[in-house]
């Protein structure tokens, strides 16, 4: 009998320990077997600031990609009648209906500058609306529209929503168009600086001996250099005759130029760590080409690395870029990028009479945080095992 009672006694505490002890973790377990870009996903979606990040550049890229159909006007149309021309406020509604519109303006002289301005008569009402008919104009360089996503419904109405410059062009269209260069500057560039990157990095750290020490002395030299004064002595023997889009590719090379040694010595550190691994050694005693052991072997390991960084080098290629354009040695007019735009700028008086001529500067701030914020997340996210 008291066997029994021992076994019951033992069953019913054996229950009791089973029922208290916590189910599995799912993503533990998932996790388990989950693969190196599904662990990153994981860890980069926790980043929500990152997150939201990726988003706005995405819509960033987007609205650059479609700015020819987002921009309300042509960025090269200009207007005598309306040079420095107020921002004009969305209304909804006229006399408790709805009806989507700006204010037209009305002229005054200013007793004090003795000069013209600009006011909002709130008389002058403009519609605006969405999917409006426009002039031709051609979309991407492959087909010619007639619409536009927004504008006023009666074409040839003033439609400033950011305000216009000194020759009345709209700075909202040209902000847009701007984007194309000063964010694809920086995609161009960084993708220039990744091939040298790599393959100087690597080819340093993977051979070493006279080679490495040959691509580090050209890595120090370029660092040693002033970067300002190598851009002007490079921006200086570019021909005034030359396309503006030979210029952009030329600006573009430049600022490569300087770009890749960072990457470079990062690439070099992971080379030096790894060649003498044990997957390495086998690759090679599989009689696997040297070529075939860096691209197909090495490189892929720390590829998520390469990524979280070329991330972060974007925002510095555009900053360079909308600083050289701003100081006049990088791009020109009749381009149309954020920092050739914040050229207009560079007046004390203009900003005074016309500060929404540093909108552009706002989003180059806007883009340079968002691009630091994603490769941030993505930075973290590529060690997924880090707490």
């Amino acid at each position: 009998m008291s066997t029994q009672y021992d076994e019951l006694a033992r069953a019913e505490a054996d229950w009791s320990v089973e029922s208290w002890r916590p189910s599995p973790d799912p993503r533990t377990a998932a996790s388990a077997t989950a693969s190196q870009w599904r662990l990153m996903w994981w860890k980069f979606r926790r980043h929500r600031l990152a997150m939201a990040s990726g988003v706005v550049v995405i819509v960033i890229y987007l609205l650059a990609l479609f700015a020819d159909f987002v921009a309300p006007v042509d960025p090269n149309l200009t207007s005598t009648r309306h040079t420095y021309a107020p921002p004009q406020a969305i209304g909804l509604f006229v006399d408790g209906k709805w009806l989507p519109h700006v204010n037209g303006y009305k002229v005054e002289i200013d007793p004090v500058a003795v000069r013209r301005t600009f006011v909002q008569d709130p008389e002058k009402i403009i519609p605006i609306g969405l999917f409006v008919a426009s002039e031709p104009y051609e979309f991407l360089g492959l087909v010619t529209l007639h619409t536009r996503l927004i504008g006023p419904l009666e074409p040839g109405q003033p439609f400033y929503l950011l305000g216009a410059d000194r020759l009345g062009r709209d700075v909202l269209s040209r902000i847009l168009h701007g984007a194309r260069v000063s964010m694809s500057i920086g995609l161009v560039g960084v993708a220039v600086s990744l091939g040298l990157g790599i393959l100087l990095g690597g080819i340093s750290g993977y051979y070493g001996g006279w080679i490495d020490d040959a691509v580090q002395r050209l890595i120090e030299l370029l660092k040693a250099i002033p970067t300002i004064p190598l851009w002007m002595g490079l921006a200086a023997a570019i021909p005034a005759t030359w396309s503006p889009l030979t210029v952009y590719f030329v600006i573009t090379v430049l600022i490569s130029l300087i770009g890749w040694t960072s990457l470079a010595r990062e690439v070099r550190g992971r080379f030096l760590s790894m060649k003498s691994e044990d997957f390495v050694t086998a690759a090679r005693l599989d009689r696997a080409s040297e070529l075939r052991v860096i691209v197909r072997h090495m490189a892929p390991s720390f590829v998520s690395h390469i990524i979280a960084t070329l991330t972060l080098a974007i925002p510095a290629m555009i900053l360079a870029e909308t600083a050289l354009s701003f100081l006049g040695i990088g791009l020109r007019a009749p381009v149309v990028s954020w920092g050739v735009l914040l050229q207009e700028a560079q007046n004390v008086r203009a900003v005074a009479t016309a500060p929404w001529l540093l909108t552009p500067g706002l989003a180059v701030v806007i883009a340079v945080l968002s691009l630091n914020f994603l490769g941030d997340g993505l930075r973290d996210a590529a060690d997924p095992y880090a707490d």
